[in-house]
């Protein structure tokens, strides 16, 4: 596999459990995720997923991530360590919120890194 399929390899692998944690809580308002077990460790292990994927890119290909600043690198790597470690205080409204405004963002931001637009397209 060259670099550049490794690259693209973890990009999807980021983009797919991001919009996997998306459709998890489509239509699912706050109370009903913070109630729901199955739920909140299915979103739980997206984060996993995501923060490995980004953690192999910031290893495997630094100038990326250092080109990329906008992408929340070290968060990520921040919130699996606590999904991880301390997944018994997780703040699940955090985690929801995240889901909501953060992670449309990092497929947005994934997307327009794996597919480039020339500037005003």
């Amino acid at each position: 596999m060259t670099p550049e399929e490794r690259l693209l390899d973890n990009l999807i692998d980021m983009e797919e459990a991001a919009t996997e944690a998306i459709g998890f809580l489509d239509g699912v308002g706050f109370e009903a995720f913070d109630s729901d077990l199955l739920r909140q460790r299915a979103v739980a292990m997206t984060f996993v997923l995501i923060a490995t994927a980004a953690a192999r890119i910031q290893t495997r290909f630094p100038d990326i991530a250092s080109e990329q600043p906008e992408i929340a690198w070290a968060k990520m790597r921040g919130l699996r360590n606590l999904v991880v470690h301390e997944y018994d205080r997780l703040d699940w409204r955090i985690i929801w919120d995240t889901v909501q405004s953060d992670l449309p963002k990092l497929v947005r931001q994934i997307d327009q890194l794996r597919h480039p637009h020339i500037q005003g397209e």
